[in-house]
């Protein structure tokens, strides 16, 4: 449980800063800050997935709430506007948890009010409630009023009362079904005991402070239909819905979805509390496609994507004891390779997928390797995935898409100007930030990490010769890299060799020559390439991805698209680095009780930020310098499953 107090959750700015994420394993979710102010044109109280995992709508962006005790009324809620915040309701929280979902405990006039939602898992559904905890003056009425602000858009879009929005509803009993225009789902409100008024108003120049900060246009407009009443003698309950949802199953809904959580606690059987709270941060990112499962890659902005989905799984799903969900995925994902490469990303407008990536499919072996190690399931791999994966390797040999081929000396050279194939991906137009065409370090790593898998699973699948065909590729490969990739003058291994050039920058791409399961280097090299890595990029969040000491380092990642983009693989710490480097220095040192409390001291700050920017999540990258502030995606997939990977490990 992740609870707050005093000022971290009644000062505006601390409680601004901090953002819960509910989600629904289907790819929808509800986010906002503790105190409730929007800071981005994604934070909504139903973010709908109108095709899951895809197709997100902010149906219902957040309420406006007033408590009445008496005579007296008391804003709850907060938004900024320009010049002003109204109302201060983020005075009045005393607690914030999550326990397992968002909890605040609000305490004005004499009144203790506990207010909480959660979603049902598989359903484009919140479910709210607010109930008294305490009260001074026994015989004072408390009502609260819920004002619904509506956007009915696309998550990447904002609202404005200009546009085209029109919105009829039909009340009936407690319930009120509204319908836009914009061809979004029905939009249900279900409650018992709630008096209903209609209204029609618009609240404008709502602003969103981060979206400011990215050089996005950051205000918009929210309509705000109807007004519900509740008598707080008893509990107020609500469910904000695509669907028609019985208000009496309120209770019901809630005691499933808790004892869901727990027992995937349970199931992980981690005992220390950074790897249990990290086990409800995994299961947030597995969504529904299809008739399987894929991974979102962060909230609030990204979809699946095949490289992060298949370096995360490892940790996101064999860590937590979820290997059925494992296998889900690799098969779902079998379904989609074309020309021996898998998708880097599924688009949110329902296109084809995208073939843009040399290493989504190579993460594609190392994940098949992870789970074959945890389950042992070879005949059920070699029936239904080895021809998938020996096509693979066949493609790469021959030459598939954006130049991707092997060479004569057995390495595996990608690129093609104007196309970045590596996860350091950053374009601007048609500026390429970090070139890296040729033969990355770390592909190479990846690529003879493939063949040995191969070589192993063709073993023991009774194909002796298929598996001295991998084994000979693997060792012509490591020939290649032993003399083209070491640099002499750095100790270290070079980050892209190219036909006429050998860039020396130093970049954590290296680290995976030293902590993937089959590597190249000899336990001396290794050691030099963790110590240097160690000594030029290691901070407390992860690795930077480049060397202070680089004429082309950016400390802060700030500014407008161009500047952020411009600093994104020039220096900007990635926590999911964190993973491999450990897994590295385990390797080169001892296993030994000084080995691990390193570790746990390099874990330290991981588990302080759960308090911090996304409450109970990692973020996906953080400022080169300290105090290295989180940008970018406050919750990541790769950054939660690789300390999950290597807490476990």
């Amino acid at each position: 449980m992740i609870t707050l107090q005093t000022r971290a959750v009644s000062e505006l700015q601390s409680s601004t800063g901090k953002e819960w994420l509910e989600t629904n394993g289907i790819g929808g979710y509800s986010s906002s800050t503790v105190s409730g102010i929007h800071t981005r044109r994604y934070h909504g109280l139903l973010v709908a997935a109108t095709d899951p995992p895809l197709g997100r709508m902010v149906l219902l962006s957040k309420f406006e709430e007033v408590l009445t005790i008496g005579d007296s009324r008391y804003g709850l809620s907060a938004s900024r506007y320009p010049g002003a915040v109204d109302p201060e309701g983020f005075r009045y929280i005393r607690e914030f948890r999550l326990d397992p979902y968002p909890v605040w405990t609000i305490e004005v006039g004499g009144v203790v009010l506990e207010r909480r939602l959660f979603m049902p898992h598989g359903r484009n559904t919140v479910a709210f409630s607010w109930e008294v905890v305490s009260i001074e003056n026994a015989d004072a009425p408390v009502t609260l009023e819920v004002r619904p602000l509506l956007a009915f858009r696309d998550y990447h879009h904002l609202l404005s009362e200009e546009g085209d929005l029109e919105v009829s509803f039909e009340s009936v009993g407690g319930k009120v079904a509204v319908r836009s225009s914009v061809g979004s789902p029905e939009l249900y409100f279900s409650s018992e005991g709630a008096l209903i008024e209609m209204t029609g108003f618009w609240y404008r120049n709502f602003e969103y402070g981060i979206e400011q900060e990215r050089g996005f246009d950051y205000t918009e407009d929210l309509y705000q239909p109807f007004v519900l009443r509740f008598d707080l003698s008893v509990p107020a309950r609500l469910f904000a819905s695509t669907e028609n949802v019985d208000p009496g199953k309120w209770e019901g809904l809630e005691a499933s979805e808790t004892r869901r959580r727990s027992e995937l606690v349970a199931r992980a059987g981690f005992g220390s509390g950074l790897a249990r709270q990290l086990t409800l941060a995994a299961d947030q990112y597995l969504v529904r496609r299809g008739s399987g499962h894929t991974v979102i890659a962060g909230y609030p902005w990204f979809s699946d994507w095949g490289r992060d989905t298949m370096i995360s799984l490892p940790g996101l799903t064999l860590s937590t004891g979820r290997p059925d969900i494992a296998k889900d995925i690799l098969f779902e994902f079998s379904d989609h390779v074309s020309e021996g490469m898998l998708p880097n990303r599924f688009p949110d407008d329902g296109e084809e997928p995208e073939y843009n990536t040399v290493d989504a499919t190579l993460w594609y072996f190392e994940a098949i390797r992870a789970y074959l190690q945890e389950t042992g399931e070879v005949d059920t791999v070699g029936q239904s995935l080895y021809k998938v994966l020996a096509g693979i390797v066949d493609w790469h040999l021959r030459g598939t898409r954006h130049g991707i081929v092997v060479d004569d000396g057995g390495l595996l050279r990608a690129g093609e100007p104007g196309v970045q194939l590596t996860w350091m991906d950053a374009r601007i137009g048609d500026w390429v930030v970090t070139p890296r065409a040729g033969k990355p370090v770390e592909i190479q790593a990846l690529w003879y990490n493939a063949l040995r898998t191969m070589e192993d699973l063709a073993k023991q699948l009774g194909k002796t010769g298929e598996s001295k065909r991998f084994r000979d590729l693997a060792l012509k490969a490591k020939r290649s890299f032993t003399n083209l990739f070491w640099n002499d003058e750095q100790d270290c291994l070079y980050d892209v060799v190219a036909d006429d050039r050998a860039d020396a920058s130093i970049r954590p791409n290296q680290i995976f020559a030293v902590s993937l399961y089959h590597s190249m280097l000899s336990k001396e090299k290794a050691r030099k390439v963790v110590s240097k890595v160690q000594q030029e990029l290691l901070t407390p969040y992860g690795l930077r991805s480049l060397a202070a000491s680089d004429p082309g380092y950016i400390g802060r990642y700030e500014g407008g698209p161009f500047e952020r983009d411009s600093a994104y693989h020039q220096g900007t710490v990635w926590a999911w680095l964190l993973g491999p480097f450990i897994e590295a220095f385990r390797r080169v040192n001892p296993p030994n009780e000084t080995t691990e409390k390193r570790v746990s001291e390099m874990l330290g700050a991981i588990e302080g930020h759960l308090f911090g920017t996304g409450l109970n999540q990692i973020s996906e990258i953080f400022d080169a310098e300290p105090p290295h502030e989180p940008k970018g995606c406050f919750a990541q997939a790769w950054s939660v499953a690789e300390i999950l990977r290597v807490i476990r490990e």
